[in-house]
């Protein structure tokens, strides 16, 4: 089979190793005559995977005991709801960091359970930059600050997270978690759905304090609870059991490859090479991000017209560098290089990238 380099914003490109794995397994799972597909959420096997899985997330983030780790369903945009309904009582606020299209979705949530607070946003400048940490006004009440730390659409990544330990730090990780070294000491809570960096979509990771999870008002329905998911080890209704088996075979893809320390070094390095292809091209590509705001997992650039941005796709597609075509909101090229992407990938974009300038 001739596999394509997957540029997809998510769901993304997963390691090989894994795949491979998952193929083996897809009928007969560790030879108990069942597919991973059809065994019971309760079942020995299972309880294995979840308890490896959480155990595995520990170690690579370095996550201490008074954090707990669940897996839920519903996608990050169920948090959007959950985090609020969990966090915010009636009469509170929490401070939102408006940085592109998934912190706007997250605040409209959040306004409709209770008050929030837009403490900073770049949407004058089109979200090409992060907000500079003395230009957050931070609410004194606020009982959290909820941020995305990467945007996939406009290519933006938080270098540095506010300094807050008066007030729980509430972030968004869906397209950047274990991509590097995180001080979670730092975070109250944190969400991702899998799709990027962790497994396939239909699994959701939240990592939260012990203490947050006690906030909960007792109005908030039993499903939408943190502390429900906790007191059940996040079997309180089935989970998505295959997703979760996939995340826990990526977790231990990690871990034989060096760990976060090492994936952060390869993602560095394939950013890099992109980013210098972009700038040393006299404007043929242009960036869409200021230097200090760019992200490791989406780079983002346009050409001189729309038509030879669709021209640059096509030709890319047909030499298997797949899923380069810009968020349908804002066009250009998008060039997703998540953990699993290989750096021969990125390579062979660069190439073209150079061949392609030369040509037109």
């Amino acid at each position: 089979m001739d596999r394509k380099f997957n540029f997809n914003p998510g769901p993304a490109t997963l390691p090989l190793e894994v795949l491979k794995e998952l193929e083996e397994n897809i009928v007969d799972y560790s030879n108990i005559g069942m597919s991973i597909l059809e065994i019971s959420h309760r079942s020995e096997e299972f309880l294995d995977i979840i308890n490896t899985a959480k155990s595995l997330l520990r170690e690579l983030m370095g996550i201490s005991e008074n954090y707990e780790i669940l897996f839920l369903g519903g996608g990050a945009n169920l948090q959007f709801a959950m985090v609020p309904l969990n966090l915010l009582k009636p009469g509170e606020k929490a401070d939102y960091i408006i940085t592109g299209s998934w912190s706007k979705r997250a605040i409209k949530e959040a306004k409709s359970i209770g008050e929030a607070v837009v403490a900073a946003t770049t949407e004058d400048v089109n979200f090409r930059r992060i907000p500079k940490l003395e230009e957050i006004k931070f609410s004194n009440d606020a009982q959290y600050v909820h941020i995305t730390s990467n945007n996939t659409i406009f290519g933006t990544q938080w270098r540095t997270f506010p300094d807050i330990s008066h007030i729980p730090l509430v972030a968004d990780m869906s397209s950047d978690i274990l991509s590097r070294k995180v001080d979670i000491r730092k975070f109250g809570l944190i969400y991702a759905g899998a799709q990027k960096n962790l497994g396939p979509a239909g699994v959701t990771v939240v990592i939260i304090r012990k203490d947050l999870a006690e906030r909960c008002p007792e109005s908030t329905p039993p499903m939408l609870r943190y502390k429900t998911h906790i007191e059940k080890d996040s079997l309180y209704n089935t989970p998505p059991v295959f997703a979760i088996y996939t995340v826990k075979l990526v977790l231990e893809w990690l871990k034989r490859n060096g760990g976060v320390e090492k994936i952060e070094e390869i993602n560095r390095r394939k950013a890099t090479l992109l980013y210098e292809a972009i700038d040393a091209s006299s404007g043929f590509y242009q960036s869409t991000v200021d230097k200090d705001s760019r992200s490791l997992m989406n780079v983002t650039f346009r050409l001189q017209d729309e038509d030879l941005e669709k021209k640059f796709i096509k030709e890319a597609a047909s030499i298997a560098l797949f899923g380069l075509k810009g968020h349908r909101s804002v066009g250009g090229i998008r060039a997703s290089i998540y953990n699993a992407f290989p750096i021969e990938g990125v390579e062979r974009l660069v190439d073209f990238m150079h061949r392609f300038a030369k040509t037109h």
